[in-house]
């Protein structure tokens, strides 16, 4: 059984239906508006609610910053790539790729960005990451609980078989070229975002169709992952809901065997 801690990331747990929440725990001494709502909501919602000793639901959260509510959820089930592939999209598809994200904040803040940006998905692997906890839900403000996150054995074999399917590889680099806002988004693409500091890895970089950059004024050489992402991910919407912008980037009707790593 899953914990899940947190006001904000429990209200979404009973807002998605997933049905894999069990029950609700709210802390008795906390009697404020806030509770009092997620009460109700759970009341609605036909889901089980109790109230419980604030000291109870620090132990099953192993931490004190519950906010006094918790949820009990049944195991999560990931998706594969090709459940992703499979959903209905109304325009250009948009996928999340994280190569190696460990830090549990920033793999929350990049879920809860992929969920406020419309991505259609994001891919996982099950090795050299961060998994999907009560610390990640609570990191994304529980966006965790409406973004379709599929798990991926091998990265690269996946970006592969998204090129088969018509979907362009693009990697964020600090030495990459074009900068992002140059980049023409309306296309299917998959954005790719690698490890914290060291960055995407060097079979995955020669996987991308292009590696993309965000321009730095500064003395630092990059940006945090999570904000990184955010910067990218909300390019790409921008440009989709305005008039296309003339890129310095232009992509054909048809995908040739080129790229970093075709």
């Amino acid at each position: 059984m899953d914990v899940l801690y947190g006001l904000h990331p429990v209200e979404e747990a009973v807002r998605s239906g997933s049905g894999r929440l069990n029950r609700v725990l709210l802390a008795r001494e906390r009697g404020d508006a806030r509770l009092e709502k997620l009460a109700r909501l759970c009341r609605e919602s036909g889901v089980q609610l109790s109230m419980e000793p604030r000291d109870q639901l620090t132990r099953l959260a192993r931490t004190d910053a519950h906010q006094g509510a918790l949820a009990l959820m049944r195991e999560r089930s990931f998706l594969a790539l090709e459940d992703l592939l499979a959903l209905p999209a109304s325009g250009h598809r948009f996928f999340l790729a994280l190569d190696g994200i460990e830090d549990p904040h920033n793999l929350g803040a990049l879920l809860r960005t992929a969920d406020g940006a419309g991505l259609d998905g994001v891919m996982l692997p099950d090795r050299r990451s961060a998994p999907v906890s009560a610390t990640v839900a609570k990191a994304s403000a529980g966006a965790s609980e409406h973004v379709r996150i599929a798990r991926v054995t091998n990265l690269v074999r996946s970006l592969e078989q998204m090129k088969k399917a018509n979907i362009w590889v693009l990697g964020l680099d600090e030495r990459g070229s074009p900068d992002y806002t140059d980049f023409n988004f309306n296309i299917d693409c998959v954005l790719v975002l690698g490890r914290e500091g060291a960055g995407l890895h060097e079979l995955v970089k020669r996987t991308c169709d292009h590696l993309l950059q965000i321009p730095m004024a500064g003395k630092v050489s990059s940006l945090n992952v999570s904000v990184a992402g955010a910067v990218v991910m909300y390019e790409a919407m921008r440009q989709r809901r305005g008039p296309a912008p003339s890129p310095a980037v232009s992509q054909p009707n048809f995908r040739p065997r080129k790229g970093l790593g075709s």
